[in-house]
């Protein structure tokens, strides 16, 4: 496990938000679940291409037990009444040597904040740091604020494999930051 394992920033929404960018950890599962359970079903079905309302033990297996090398993931910790919620996440999986696909949920109280600029920049810093070359995203086409995120950082169209999706890539070096 890389350092990447105890990656942490601190950073601000654009309404001002103070939030804490940083490393999934192990210890998170509950928090994570407890997110999903503020998440409207559009934005799970828009994140998992499904109506996705639980997950099978070897799901939660592979969303929970990252090596940081060839699976990172980061969240967004803000506080709300007191307590530290995870209001967003994002990872990127390796799925070819120097290339991997990533992918985005935040809760939807926490949407259009800014959250999903946030974890892009930090994950494709920590990419390009990785020495990966390309970064790629399937994205429903009705969900215009995701593309809008990662319109914004370079990524284009690219060859589909799926039709009810858009795919999109991104050569790292070339990102509009």
């Amino acid at each position: 496990m890389s350092d990447i394992a105890s990656y942490s920033s601190r950073e601000h929404l654009r309404d001002g938000s103070p939030v804490e960018v940083r490393a999934l950890r192990p210890e998170d599962e509950a928090n994570m679940l407890a997110a999903l359970d503020q998440t409207s079903a559009q934005s799970l079905q828009r994140r998992f291409f499904a109506m996705k309302r639980h997950f099978s033990d070897k799901e939660r297996a592979f969303f929970m037990e990252v090596d940081f090398r060839n699976h990172v993931a980061l969240v967004v910790q803000a506080a709300q009444a007191g307590r530290d919620i995870i209001v967003g996440g994002g990872r990127y999986v390796v799925f070819a040597p120097g290339r991997a696909e990533m992918a985005f949920v935040v809760i939807d109280a926490w949407q259009g904040r800014g959250v999903g600029s946030i974890l892009m920049d930090h994950l494709g810093r920590i990419a390009g740091d990785a020495g990966l070359n390309e970064l790629t995203a399937e994205v429903l086409p009705e969900n215009r604020a995701m593309l809008a995120v990662f319109g914004k950082f370079g990524f284009r169209p690219a060859a589909r494999s799926d039709p009810q999706a858009v795919h999109l890539a991104l050569r790292l070096g070339q990102a509009n930051r």
